[in-house]
């Protein structure tokens, strides 16, 4: 059996260890201590733009606290992408408001400004003013910020950004994560640096992170014994991750020039093709290229998305369909929608490649056998169906 090839697995850069082992020697195993904060400028110093950063356990917990410091509460209304991992919606019902779900546009695949636009002014019709809007840079390629925040600022509604896939993607120069009044960022086994497990909440307004600090820890009050006045969530970094993200920022440049450098790949190998196309940076932006994502469309080659999902999995190599929308999900039955099936069509046709940072040459080999012999059964029926004709 050939040994795995993930679809993204961790990548270390090499000097995590030196921070992981400098906690042990200064006994900073606890949430909190000099990795955490020093993670955290580390990752306000990227995003510059006088951005504030709290370390968390993950982006759910910095999506969840976001809604909290934005005021959502039970019965409230909250617009979120429908074309994104569940973790985007699930904090909406941990605090018994309804996601409304707004469909992707084509471009990007990302949030539709359109359709955003339409849920608003009907939700607002139907006295059902939205809270908050949850937009995702889907891959890690950037949403259309700009005019999701002209449609956000003309309604008066906070955009919280949900930059999880994002960390190094930019829109004309302007990082991801740094365009609405909060953002999350993720830092899960899977994405462009980890830390394990992990995330961080950003925003422009230092008494929001505080905030959102305090409610990380507890809520604890300040008092000599424990006390607390508000309801609090043990949501806070340890000290011992954040030295892994400290490593890991280190090296997030050089890996997202690896990533990108494996989208190119693909595109050399894919490109030509009929009926595989891929999602390209409209002009200005720039995606890190987290995870390289295609569309098979089977009305123009005698493969799916499937056939080559399986021809992967036969040679042990992961592969996976792109984000089932929420609003097909079960769990979301009956909540909102907005939208002209694009991201339904997105999930049929779409697939995630194998897109790690760590992929070498034997891999990359492996990978391409998998492709030519996809294309090969393909050209070959097509030859049987011309033969018949």
């Amino acid at each position: 059996m050939y040994q795995k090839i993930w679809l993204s697995s961790p990548h270390m850069g090499g000097t995590e260890e030196k921070y992981v082992q400098e906690a042990f020697d200064s006994n900073w195993v606890a949430p909190l201590g000099p990795n955490v904060n020093g993670f955290e400028q580390d990752i306000a110093n990227y995003l510059q733009d006088d951005m504030h950063v709290a370390a968390l356990t993950s982006g759910t917990s910095a999506l969840h606290l976001g809604l909290i410091l934005l005021g959502v509460q039970p019965g409230d209304e909250v617009i979120c992408q429908s074309f994104t991992f569940s973790a985007s919606a699930n904090p909406i019902k941990y605090l018994g408001a309804t996601p409304v779900f707004v469909d992707s546009e084509d471009e990007t695949w990302n949030m539709s400004p359109r359709f955003l636009e339409e849920a608003i002014m009907d939700r607002v019709a139907k006295g059902k003013k939205p809270k908050a809007i949850i937009p995702v840079h889907l891959y890690g390629m950037p949403a259309k910020m700009d005019e999701i925040m002209a449609i956000a600022d003309r309604y008066d509604i906070p955009v919280l950004e949900d930059a999880a896939e994002a960390l190094g993607s930019s829109i004309n120069g302007k990082m991801c994560g740094t365009f609405g009044k909060i953002a999350a960022l993720s830092f899960n086994g899977n994405k462009i640096i980890t830390t394990s497990g992990g995330g961080a909440l950003v925003a422009h307004d230092k008494e929001l992170v505080n905030k959102a600090r305090f409610l990380s820890t507890q809520a604890r009050d300040e008092a000599p014994h424990y006390q607390h006045s508000h309801v609090g969530y043990n949501y806070r970094m340890s000290n011992i991750c954040a030295g892994i993200g400290r490593g890991q920022m280190e090296v997030l440049d050089t890996r997202i020039a690896q990533r990108r450098r494996i989208y190119n790949w693909y595109t050399e190998e894919m490109g030509t093709i009929p009926g595989v196309s891929f999602v390209t940076e409209p002009e200005g932006y720039f995606s890190n290229r987290w995870l390289t994502t295609i569309l098979v469309d089977p009305k123009q080659s005698n493969i799916t998305r499937e056939t080559l999902r399986l021809a992967f999995e036969s040679k042990n190599i992961e592969s996976r369909p792109l984000w089932k929308p929420m609003h097909m999900q079960p769990v979301f039955e009956g909540c909102p929608f907005y939208g002209d099936g694009t991201s339904e069509r997105l999930f049929e046709q779409g697939l995630c490649l194998p897109s790690g940072s760590n992929l070498g040459d034997t891999e990359l080999t492996r990978i391409k056998a998998v492709i030519q012999d996809c294309t090969y059964f393909r050209d070959k029926t097509r030859q049987k169906e011309h033969v018949a004709i």
